[in-house]
């Protein structure tokens, strides 16, 4: 067990509540309600993106249908067209024009019923374009969401950093000059323990709110001022205050 000098022990209480504040620090910075607001809109996000995707490849598949419904029905009006002008004309035999007369009833026939396709997709394109509409609205509103979240996180992450830069000035002063061997074992106990040093109050460690039992806390009392000794319960630093 390493020696320090008692005021280096009694400094030791002042880094370990400096560094207790940094872990605070750290929990906050881990545990801010912005953080779990903006992991709520990412999934919110994630699924209306995949509604969104589904709603902008139905409109598409819907207008190339409907450009092709319009082409089909196009070819159909063009080549009645051709005909009635051919059957205006009258040229050619009687047998030539009745034939043409012919497709052009045909023709028509086949120019309603593509005409009823192409309402149909039409109306169909209309409904799609109508909740593409709505989905996009929505999506773009959980964009906008987020983007506030996001400043209002950074915002208090800025507040954080600047409380933390000011902490770990504080605790790299009341570090400096330390007994090394001290700061060393400190640091150990730290990694392992979360906290390396606590008060010794009457018989209680003040790191694990434990009493010590009297042979214990005697034999503490009898040992040098700078012996540097540990809890018997929880293992860390207890540095020992005067006497009040």
């Amino acid at each position: 067990m390493p020696n320090a000098p008692a005021a280096d022990q009694r400094r030791l209480l002042d880094v370990q509540a400096l560094d207790t504040r940094l872990s605070q620090l750290a929990h906050r910075r881990r545990t801010l309600p912005e953080l779990a607001r903006i992991a709520e809109l990412e999934t919110q996000l994630a699924d209306l993106h995949t509604a969104l995707v589904t709603s902008q490849t139905a409109v598409a598949d819907l207008r190339r249908e409907l450009t092709k419904a319009e082409a089909d029905v196009q070819q159909v009006r063009d080549r009645a067209a051709r005909n009635q002008t051919r059957l205006d004309s009258g040229q050619g035999s009687a047998k030539d024009l009745q034939a043409i007369q012919h497709e052009l009833a045909s023709l028509a026939k086949r120019q309603g019923d593509l005409e009823e396709v192409e309402i149909e997709v039409m109306e169909r394109l209309e409904a799609h374009e109508g909740a593409l509409t709505e989905v996009t609205a929505a999506h773009t509103a959980l964009v906008e969401q987020r983007t506030a979240v996001e400043a209002q996180r950074d915002a208090a992450f800025a507040e954080l950093d600047v409380e933390v830069g000011q902490v770990e000035a504080e605790r790299s002063s009341a570090a400096a000059g330390l007994d090394t061997a001290l700061v060393a074992l400190y640091d150990k106990l730290r990694g392992q323990l979360g906290t390396g040093a606590a008060a010794l109050r009457g018989r209680r460690c003040e790191g694990c709110r434990l009493e010590l039992n009297p042979l214990d806390l005697d034999g503490i009392k009898a040992k040098p001022e700078d012996a540097v000794v540990r809890c018997e319960e929880c293992g860390r630093i207890l540095v020992r205050l005067p006497e009040q």
